[in-house]
């Protein structure tokens, strides 16, 4: 998984064997021990619901997403066009808007495999 964060926007990469994981209803897992200094730990699941869940605080936060828009996404791979969530804020100017995506590029080498194999 690869995070990508920008003011109050964040972009959630994944590649194929990570959205397996989702699929398969298993949670993807991402951390960084920044050189000691302190740990950063992100997960993401999917779930049944209808919109996109944060829970957590800055160090290990957790990102629920709706599964149903996750399963379209990957039965339309590859394909650059990701999904995007956003998550309302209690103050103006808070919301935050996720971005989530498969790598393009991992699908299509696993494509293009595919079809030699």
């Amino acid at each position: 998984m690869k995070l990508q964060l920008e003011d109050q926007q964040w972009r959630v990469r994944i590649d194929e064997d990570e959205l397996q994981q989702l699929l398969a209803r298993e949670t993807v897992t991402m951390a960084s021990d920044a050189a000691g200094r302190f740990r950063l730990q992100a997960v993401v699941h999917l779930h049944d619901g209808a919109i996109a869940t944060l829970e957590g605080d800055a160090a290990h936060w957790t990102l629920a997403l709706p599964g149903a828009p996750v399963r379209e996404l990957a039965g339309r791979l590859p394909t650059r066009d990701g999904l995007t969530f956003e998550l309302q804020g209690e103050a103006p100017g808070s919301a935050l808007q996720i971005r989530f995506d498969v790598d393009v590029r991992d699908s299509a080498r696993r494509l293009k495999a595919a079809r030699k194999g």
